[in-house]
Order: structure tokens, then C-alpha cells, then sequence
């Protein structure tokens, strides 16, 4: 039975439990916004040039504890250890790039008759953060340190079974000489901390990176109080493949098997043109079976395990015993291990066609022509990324402006920079998070109109 007073952090790859670490209930998330609401308005009164100054002192604290950080991500989340360092230079990177935002956070003067008027960028005061499990170190960097940088205070619930970096992000923050409870991290469970953050009336906008089902929830509950949300949602991403593109570019495996395919923008539609599906199922076969999966400590694993036993038999229940697929290997005994897999006999309208799996599995779905590939690209209630694959110029720009996504690629499989938007469509989310605009997400907009008339 769950302790509601505690979380147990699980080493994915091993099972053995790595910390017990304090759940923080209602009381505790509304103690931790009192805090923040008077060091709130102490950083906002800083100079713009002190606060960018404070950010960069963070950054390079991050910097030096970069391999720490690393390490904690691919013992509580299963990462790879090249991906955990990638994940922990991409906070500190967002960290630099925040603080420069910090002191070009400008409004606009506006002409007016009679008078000037500007505009102003304000902090909206305490944020929200609610971050995931799958990439719980730079996830949960993108929603908090924008937010710094604008100028609020951030109370942060990381995943109940992936807190541990936060929490050392946060103790970093402290080194760094950020003021105290300006960036507090609180572990615990949705159902109590994170509702009682959303339904607090001093957090002015919640961020919330997590399942759809959820999502839906977290909005209705942020409408009540016409509070703004960014969502950052499900995803089942086309990778579509036109016959004259670079095969072995295109259907790189690790398209969908990045973080044991745990990512909202893996590729887990393979899309090809139907000419080419022999050649493409033969490439993949011999691609999945030299995919190294194993102890995600190892510098030569490609691919480690499942976050959780409850997330393995989510995956194992798209695959069927006997399912027509392409399979590599997987570990046996303790840990939460499944093969790279690519299901090659799904009908587009199955579950395991539409519905995000969240594991290493994806499905080969020829098509005919662009129109055809179009229609099924956009055949799911998900909009977040994908990839587009041709040599013709024409082609990838009339898809590119066909497919409804957010976040797309041609000739690439690429889907998130920090100095670039990132969000999706329909069900994948709303709002935008990352890119030149991250801070003006955290402040509200005030019009001043000043008047050059004299008296009458």
C-alpha cells in the first residue's frame, strides 16, 4: 500500500529502492506559497541586470555539478547516462539563455493622440510547475527558469518517483546565492500536492507536462479561478517517409526508442511510401537488433529500461503474443526491460496506431501518395511533433503546412531547442513554452497612458 506520507524512489533499472524522500500534502504547498509570495516581490524589485547576474551564478553552479546531476537522473529515471549529461547541460544552457532574457523583457510605445503610450511586462507573482517523470531534470527547467528569469517565484512538484534532481536543482540554487524560497521543490503525490498547487489562489499560472487525462483536469481546475495554464500534453508523432528520402537517416530507430520511447515527440507513426515499405522493413529489422539495451550506467547502452512495473505492462498490453513484428532484445531479471519493437500488421485505426504507448513500440503504416500520408499523419487527436522526409523542397513545405503539429522536421528528427518555441495542437497541449517569447508567458501586460496636455 502507498505511504501518503512518503515516496519511494526506485532504481528502474535495478528496482532497488534508491530514497525515501518526505510527500508533501496540502498544508505543506500552502506553507511553501506563503513563503514565496513575500520573496516574490523582493526579486522582482531586483535590478533586471541582478537577477540575469544571480541566474548565470546558477548556471555555472549547475555547470560544475553537471556530472552529479547526471548521474542522479540515470539512477532515478533509467537514462542513459549520454542522454542524462545532454539533459543537464540543457538546464544549465536555459539557465544562460533565461537570464539574457531577464534584461530584454521590453514593452512597446504605443502612439497615442495627446499623450505616450507604453507598455510593461509584470511578473504574474507565484508559478506553478508540475513536471513528469520522463525528463524530469530539463521539463522541469523549462516551465521554472523562464519563470525566474521574469521575474516570479516558483513552487515546483516534480513526479512522485522522479524527484531527486529537482530537489538537487534546487539545493543548487540556494549555492548560487538565489534567494531563499524563491525556487522551492516540493515531492509529493497529484492528488494532493499537485491539486492543492493548482487550486491555490496566490499561484497566478500553473505548467503542467504530463498525460492528457490529467491535463483536462488541471485546466477545468485552473478555469475556476481564471487562472493560466501552459499544457504540455501527449503526443503520437508521424516520422512520414516519402520514397525519394535517405532511408537509413529517416528510420533511425532512436526516432521512437530515445528514452525507451518515454517521450511525448517520439516518431512512433512510421509512415512510408508504399514502394519503399519492403526495403524499410528489412532496414528496420536489422536496426532494431543492434540496438544495445542494458544498464543505462553503461556508456555503450543505447537504450535502458521502463520507469516503472505499472508502465511495462501499459507497454506489453499494445503488443500482443504473436503480434506480427520487428523485435530486438531485452534484458531479463530485475528491472522494468521491454525490446525495441515495431509493430508492422497495425491497422491505422487500432489502439496501438492512435493512442500514445509511452514505451519502445512503434507501428509501420504504409501510405500512397502525399495526400495519403497527409490524412494519416493528421488521424489522431495528438498534435505535438514530427518529421517530414524528401528531397523535394516543394513537397516538405506543402506538408510541413498540411500536417497539424506543433513542433516539425524536415529531414530531421529534432523537436525541442531552448531558444525555440515548443508546444502542440488539439490534444497535445496549449500554450508555448521555450523560444524568444518563454518569459512574456510569465508576466502580464500593462498599458500606460501618460498625457502631454496641459490644463484647459
Amino acid at each position: 500500500m502507498t505511504d501518503p506520507h512518503e515516496l519511494h524512489v526506485v532504481n528502474p533499472a535495478t528496482e532497488e529502492t534508491l530514497a525515501t524522500v518526505p510527500a508533501a500534502s496540502a498544508e505543506d504547498v500552502a506553507a511553501a506559497v506563503a513563503r514565496a509570495v513575500p520573496a516574490q516581490r523582493a526579486w522582482a524589485a531586483l535590478a533586471p541586470a541582478d537577477r540575469a547576474r544571480l541566474l548565470r551564478r546558477f548556471a555555472d553552479t549547475v555547470d560544475a555539478h553537471t556530472e552529479e546531476l547526471a548521474l542522479l537522473e540515470v539512477r532515478e529515471a533509467g537514462h542513459t547516462l549520454t542522454n542524462a549529461r545532454w539533459e543537464a547541460g540543457n538546464a544549465r544552457d536555459l539557465l544562460l539563455y533565461a537570464a539574457g532574457g531577464a534584461e530584454r523583457l521590453t514593452g512597446r510605445q504605443i502612439p497615442a493622440p495627446g499623450g505616450w503610450n507604453v507598455t510593461f511586462h509584470e511578473p504574474l507573482g507565484v508559478v506553478g510547475v508540475i513536471a513528469p517523470w520522463n525528463f524530469p531534470m530539463p521539463i522541469a527547467a523549462w516551465g521554472s527558469f523562464p519563470a525566474l528569469a521574469a521575474g516570479n517565484a516558483v513552487v515546483l512538484k516534480p513526479a512522485e518517483t522522479t524527484p531527486l534532481t529537482a530537489l538537487r536543482l534546487a539545493e543548487l540554487a540556494l549555492e548560487a546565492g538565489l534567494p531563499e524560497h524563491l525556487f522551492q521543490v516540493l515531492p509529493g503525490y497529484g492528488h494532493t500536492a499537485g491539486r492543492a498547487l493548482v487550486d491555490h489562489p496566490d499561484v497566478a499560472k500553473i505548467v503542467f507536462t504530463g498525460s492528457t487525462r490529467t491535463g483536462h483536469e488541471v485546466a477545468e481546475r485552473c478555469a475556476r479561478l481564471l487562472k493560466p495554464v501552459t499544457l504540455e500534453l501527449g503526443g503520437k508523432s508521424p516520422n512520414i517517409v516519402f520514397a525519394d528520402a535517405d532511408l537509413k537517416a529517416a528510420l533511425d530507430p532512436f526516432s521512437f526508442l530515445d528514452n525507451a520511447g518515454q517521450d511525448c515527440c517520439a516518431r512512433t507513426r512510421v509512415l512510408v511510401q508504399r514502394e519503399v515499405c519492403d526495403e524499410a522493413r528489412a532496414f528496420l529489422a536489422d536496426a532494431l537488433a543492434a540496438v544495445i539495451v542494458g544498464d543505462p550506467a553503461d556508456e555503450k547502452t543505447q537504450m535502458g529500461p521502463l520507469i516503472s512495473r505499472t508502465q511495462l505492462d501499459r507497454v506489453r498490453s499494445y503488443v500482443p503474443d504473436g503480434a506480427p513484428a520487428l523485435r530486438g532484445t531485452a534484458p531479463d531479471g530485475p528491472g522494468h526491460w521491454f525490446p525495441p519493437t515495431v509493430l508492422t500488421d497495425a491497422a491505422p485505426d487500432s489502439p496501438a496506431a492512435r493512442e500514445e504507448i509511452f514505451g519502445p513500440v512503434a507501428v509501420l503504416l504504409p501510405f500512397d501518395d502525399e495526400r495519403d500520408a497527409i490524412r494519416l499523419a493528421n488521424d489522431t487527436p495528438y498534435g505535438l511533433s514530427g518529421s517530414i522526409w524528401t528531397r523535394d523542397l516543394g513537397r516538405a513545405l506543402r506538408v510541413s503546412g498540411a500536417v497539424r503539429a506543433g513542433n516539425l522536421s524536415v529531414n530531421s528528427h529534432s523537436s525541442v531547442r531552448y531558444w525555440t518555441p515548443f508546444g502542440g495542437f488539439k490534444q497535445s497541449g496549449l500554450g508555448r513554452e521555450l523560444g524568444p517569447d518563454a518569459l512574456t508567458a510569465f508576466t502580464e501586460t500593462k498599458n500606460v497612458f501618460l498625457s502631454t496636455e496641459g490644463p484647459a
